[in-house]
Order: C-alpha cells, then sequence, then structure tokens
C-alpha cells in the first residue's frame, strides 16, 4: 500500500501543469522520430518542387501565338498586389496553425493531467466492483437455497468486507470529479457542454445532483443488504430456529431486484457516461459479466488460499471444481456479450456507434485484444478440462489472468475516454493497482478472522459438509 501511494504521488506530482510543459513532452516523443520526420518532409518538398523547364517546353512556348501571350501579359496581377495578397494569406495561414497547435496542446494538457486520475478510478471501481459481484454471488445462493456452497459463505462475507470501505472511497472520488478536481466526465464540464448539443439534450439525466444522488442510493443499498444478510448469518449461528435464515432469504430475494436494476444504471453513470456521445443496450450485462466473474474468481483464489494454510477443513475438491465451472461458464457469458456488442456496432458501421471501438482498435489494440485472450482465450484452453479445475496450481494461474484480464477489460472501458491515446503504464497506473490490492486484502484478511469459518447453524451446512461428486 505505501509502494502504491508513493506511486500515485508521483503520477500526480510529474503531471504537466501548463501546455509549455506538455510542449516539452511532446517533443521528447517525437525526438525519435525527428530524422525520418524530416526526411519525409524533405520527399515532399523535391516533389512539390517545380519543375526546372526543359528545352522542349520552352520551344513549345515560344512557338505559342503573340496573341496568347498578350491575353496571359494582360491578366497578370501588378507586382506589389500579388505580394500584398500573399503575405496576408501566410499571416492568415501562420496565425490558423498557431491556433490550432495551441488547442492541440490544451487537449493533450487535459488528457496527461487526467492521467493518474483515471489509473486511480480504474482501480477504484474495479476492487469495489469485485467485492459488488463476490455479493450478488452470496445473494444468489442465498435465494437458490443452494445446498454445496454455505461452506464458503464466511469467505464471502469476507470479501463483501471491502465493499463499505471500497464505497466511501469511490463516493468521495465522486464528488471531486463534480467539483472539477479532474476532467474524466465531459458532461460534468459547463464549458463542453454549452457547445455541445447531444450533451445539453441529455441534461436532465446527466447532471452532478442527479447521478451523485444515484451513486448514494446505489452504494447505500448495496451496502445495507451486506450489512443485515451477514449480521442474520451470525446471529443464525446462536438461534435456536431458522428464523434469521429465513429473514435472509427474502431480503436477498428484494436485493437481487434492487442489483439488478441498479447494476445497469450504475454501469452506464460511472462507466459509459465517459464517453458522452456513444451507448449500448449492452453495455449494463457486459460490466456486470466482467466483474460478476472477477468476484467468482476472488472467492476461488482466497479459498484456495485458506485450504493451503489449513483452513476451511470441510471444503474439498468438489466445492474448488464447482467454482471453476462458474469461472469457466462466466468467461464464455462474457466473451458472447463481448462479441455481441462488438459485432453488431462493427456490422452496422453507425459512425457514432463504431467511434468507440475505432478509437480502442487504433490507439489501444494490445490491451482491446489481449483483454479478449485473457479472458477467453486462456480460461477455455486450461478450464474446459474437468481434472484441471480440481488441480490447486492451475486454477491460481488460471485466477491470476482473468482477474488481470478483466482489469485490463475496465481500464479499456475507461482510458480511452479520459486519456486517449496518451496512455502508458506509469507510476499512475502500478502505483494505484497496488495501493487498492493491498488495502482490498488487508481488509478481507482482517475480516476473515472476527467471525468463525463455518456458518453451523445454516439448514443446508450438513449437505455442504458432505458435498462430494
Amino acid at each position: 500500500m505505501i509502494i502504491g501511494i508513493l506511486g500515485i504521488g508521483y503520477g500526480f506530482l510529474t503531471a504537466p501543469k501548463n501546455i509549455d510543459e506538455v510542449e516539452k513532452i511532446l517533443a521528447a516523443d517525437e525526438h525519435g522520430e525527428h530524422h525520418a520526420k524530416a526526411e519525409a518532409v524533405e520527399a515532399i518538398k523535391m516533389e512539390e518542387a517545380p519543375k526546372v523547364a526543359t528545352p522542349e517546353v520552352k520551344a513549345e512556348a515560344s512557338a505559342m501565338p503573340s496573341d496568347t501571350l498578350k491575353v496571359k501579359d494582360s491578366i497578370t496581377a501588378p507586382a506589389p498586389v500579388v505580394e500584398k495578397i500573399v503575405k496576408k494569406e501566410v499571416k492568415v495561414s501562420e496565425a490558423d496553425e498557431h491556433a490550432a497547435h495551441e488547442a492541440h496542446l490544451k487537449h493533450v494538457l487535459k488528457q496527461l493531467q487526467n492521467k493518474p486520475w483515471a489509473a486511480l478510478y480504474v482501480a477504484c471501481i474495479f476492487f469495489l466492483l469485485v467485492s459488488m459481484g463476490v455479493l450478488a454471488f452470496y445473494g444468489i445462493q442465498q435465494v437458490a437455497q443452494s445446498g454445496w456452497s454455505p461452506v464458503l459463505f464466511r469467505v464471502m462475507q469476507g470479501i463483501t468486507a471491502y465493499l463499505p470501505v471500497g464505497s466511501v472511497i469511490f463516493f468521495l472520488f465522486l464528488i471531486l470529479c463534480g467539483l472539477h478536481f479532474n476532467h474524466l466526465f465531459p458532461w460534468l464540464d459547463p464549458n463542453v457542454v454549452a457547445e455541445d448539443k447531444i450533451i445539453q439534450n441529455k441534461a436532465g439525466y446527466l447532471n452532478f445532483p442527479f447521478w451523485i444522488v444515484r451513486a448514494a442510493i446505489f452504494l447505500l443499498g448495496w451496502n445495507l443488504y451486506r450489512y443485515f444478510s451477514r449480521k442474520n448469518c451470525l446471529a443464525q449461528d446462536e438461534a435456536t430456529d431458522n428464523a434469521f435464515y429465513k429473514k435472509n432469504f427474502n431480503i436477498s430475494a428484494m436485493f437481487l431486484v434492487f442489483f439488478i436494476v441498479t447494476e445497469s444504471i450504475m454501469s452506464w453513470d460511472w462507466i459509459m457516461s465517459l464517453d458522452p456521445h456513444w451507448f449500448s443496450t449492452l453495455f449494463g450485462w457486459y460490466v456486470f459479466a466482467s466483474f460478476f466473474v472477477s468476484g467468482i474468481t476472488t472467492i476461488c483464489m482466497v479459498t484456495l488460499y485458506l485450504k493451503s494454510k489449513g483452513y476451511l477443513e470441510h471444503v474439498n475438491t468438489s466445492h474448488i471444481h464447482d467454482l471453476a465451472k462458474f469461472m469457466f461458464g462466466i468467461s464464455v457469458f462474457w466473451t458472447y456479450l463481448w462479441f455481441s456488442q462488438f459485432m453488431l456496432i462493427w456490422y452496422a458501421n453507425i459512425p457514432e456507434e463504431v467511434t468507440y471501438f475505432v478509437t480502442r482498435i487504433q490507439h489501444f489494440n494490445l490491451p482491446f485484444f489481449g483483454a479478449v485472450v485473457m479472458n477467453f482465450v486462456f480460461p477455455i484452453l486450461i478450464l474446459i478440462n474437468t481434472d484441471f479445475k480440481r488441480i490447486t496450481w492451475v486454477l491460481v494461474m488460471a485466477g491470476t489472468v482473468i482477474l488481470l484480464g478483466h482489469y485490463i477489460d475496465f481500464f479499456n472501458m475507461i482510458m480511452p475516454a479520459t486519456v486517449g491515446e496518451q496512455w502508458f503504464i506509469g507510476a499512475s497506473e502500478i502505483g494505484s493497482v497496488l495501493f487498492f490490492l493491498g488495502l482490498f486484502l488487508f481488509v478481507v484478511f482482517t475480516a476473515l478472522t472476527k467471525a468463525p469459518l463455518l456458518p453451523k447453524r445454516n439448514p443446508y451446512i450438513e449437505e455442504s459438509k458432505h458435498f462430494h461428486y
């Protein structure tokens, strides 16, 4: 965490403060290409230079009728007038070039100043949604009255302990966005909105007061469910009947309805609105699949670690196998959504839609297609084998790749809209990952020490203990 804080701080301190610093950065970046560009410019000048008149051309000119030459001479403007026009055009051209260059520098300045904020945002929202994915999976197990998973409930509750911490940090980050500490969300800038008719038409929905109230409702609702479900689960251990279990069933059913609605709106508010001109009706499901499989993978990784340390004695390879099947299945589901969204937009080729993928393919080619390999090709090749779903080192390797791949997926969703082609992996990106990963692990493993790892009075605990196939 300390290394992460240092990296984040370094990223903010080294971000350019004005266009002069941006010009120096761009000049340094272009230094390696200077000679190649100079040669190309020289070649273009040689091609555009007026050709020297050959004897044949001169002969043709002398053979022209004198009347023609007189006409040409008669329409030639006086030299002083031509000189004035040329000078005026040169001045206008230079002024236009200077204005365009300054506008470009301001645009790059905004992107480079966004870079540490965007890196922080990617890490902040990713780890928040990982805990959210675990909470959704836990709610589904409660409503389904699952018999195989109760021995894993305390692991799930430990991971969701990060949700309150992550929610506070994330909410403060959104407030800083609204106070114009950064330019991640273009529609929060009044100057941008004043010149953009499309954003003006969305102002009834995309405005800071309504946006931040929605965020507060979503985060509060999710955390209330997390608090009461854990409270009831712990109370069930000391109860003489199943009253607390039934309460958990009821609130879990209500939570899942609330979650499926708020998750879609959350994906529009917190990610899709970074590109306020672009939209996709599949986007909510796409984001859900990404953090849901990340949450399940985290459950598997934490379980394997605790098992290696001698805890969770009732967890066996059948439980691990089931978690691995979910990792495999949701990875395929994510790929289905990725391909559906990409293929439909590519095939329709509507400019305002296809620009989303054009930007990512042109400037983020490696992470964009790399995420597909890590989130689909690798899990398919590894987890399709039944035996591999029970081997610890294989699952650790597959889980690491899946988590890293979906982190890159969130990177692909956020960075192109906020940083554009100025992206690179630097201190901000590495520091943000290290800080939030350290905070996540600290909170989760601290929470796991606060309660017994076995919910002994769950009605299905005996079935879960003896789950084998």
